[in-house]
């Protein structure tokens, strides 16, 4: 089995978007930065997140039943840091609007994809969570991107 530190490293040069996944369960919101989402199928439409175990927001999606995907924009690096904290609130007022789903979507992103659970799978110390899309905003711009345990911006 291969060093889970040469994993890493192999991993980080593989450059991805980042996304900040939300949910709501009652009156609690939950949200954590994600790079590993990915469109899954078109018919039905269907995308994957995968969630660490240990992540607090991870029993809240799952019980939920529910996520959003707030993909960023290249200005928005201080989302993906606030909502990678532990701990801390972060949800500011006036940061967010609650869609008719339910769900908190962050402002300013270039893009929100809200989903219905549609199935969760082991996967290592993951769980894989098949979101079916249920509706879709998209308001353009240039994504923050996430190569090298950094963020860049394209060009």
């Amino acid at each position: 089995m291969i060093d889970e530190s040469l994993f890493r490293q192999t991993m980080s040069h593989f450059a991805s978007g980042v996304t900040v996944v939300t949910t709501a369960l009652g009156e609690r919101l939950a949200g954590l930065t994600v790079s590993s989402f990915a469109s899954l199928s078109l018919n039905p439409p269907l995308v994957l997140i995968c969630i660490d175990h240990a992540a607090s927001s991870h029993d809240v999606i799952a019980a939920a039943g529910k996520f959003a995907v707030n993909i960023l924009a290249e200005d928005q690096e201080y989302l993906s840091r606030r909502f990678a904290m532990h701990d801390g609130a972060k949800f500011a007022p006036h940061s967010y609007t609650l869609s008719e789903n339910g769900l908190p979507l962050l402002e300013g992103v270039l893009a929100q994809i809200e989903c219905r659970l549609h199935s969760a799978l082991p996967g290592g110390d993951h769980t894989i969570f098949v979101g079916e899309v249920i509706a879709a905003r998209v308001f353009g711009g240039r994504p923050l991107l996430y190569y090298r345990s950094g963020y860049h911006q394209l060009g």
